[in-house]
C-alpha cells in the first residue's frame, strides 16, 4: 500500500469514508463530491493504478460488485438506471483504480458527460485505427 494513496488509506480505515460495501477484495464508498446522491466509488483493496494493472483473477469479483451496486441504486434509491465508468490515468484524480457507479434518472441533467463525439476522416482512417488496436491486442495475447 503506497502511503500517499488516499484510497489505500480508506481501505485500511486510516481515513474515514461512507462505506456502503466491503469484502476481502473490494470496497465501495460514497464519493465526497457526487454527481448525484448515491454516487459510489468502487475500489480493489489491492493497490493498482489502472484497469490494465488489475489481475484477471480480480476483474470478475470487482465487476460483480459493480453490477450489484448498480442494481442496488435502482432498488434502494429509486434510480431509473446507472452510469458506470473508469478513468485510466487521464482524469483519474486518485491514482488507484476506481469504478464510478452513479445513479441516474431520465432528464437528470447529465448529458454528453465526458465525450465530445466526432467522426473518422474516412473509412480508411477508421480501418487504420481498427488494425492498430487489433494488432496490439493480438501481440499482447488479449484475444
Amino acid at each position: 500500500m503506497p502511503a500517499a494513496c488516499k484510497f489505500c488509506q480508506i481501505a485500511a480505515r486510516a481515513i474515514d469514508a461512507a462505506i456502503v460495501f466491503e469484502d476481502e477484495r473490494a470496497l465501495a464508498f460514497l464519493d465526497h463530491r457526487p454527481l448525484f446522491p448515491g454516487h459510489c466509488l468502487l475500489i480493489p483493496r489491492k493497490h493498482v493504478e489502472t484497469l490494465a494493472d488489475l489481475s484477471l483473477e480480480e476483474i470478475s469479483p470487482l465487476f460483480t460488485v459493480a453490477q450489484r451496486l448498480s442494481a442496488s441504486m435502482e432498488q434502494g434509491l429509486g434510480a431509473e438506471g446507472s452510469f458506470v465508468a473508469i478513468n485510466n490515468r487521464v482524469s483519474q484524480s486518485v491514482p488507484h483504480l476506481h469504478v464510478h457507479v452513479v445513479p441516474r434518472k431520465r432528464k437528470d441533467g447529465l448529458r454528453g458527460f465526458f465525450w465530445p463525439r466526432g467522426k473518422y476522416e474516412s473509412g480508411d482512417a477508421m480501418e487504420a485505427v481498427r488494425l492498430k488496436l487489433q494488432q496490439s491486442l493480438e501481440s499482447a495475447g488479449r484475444v
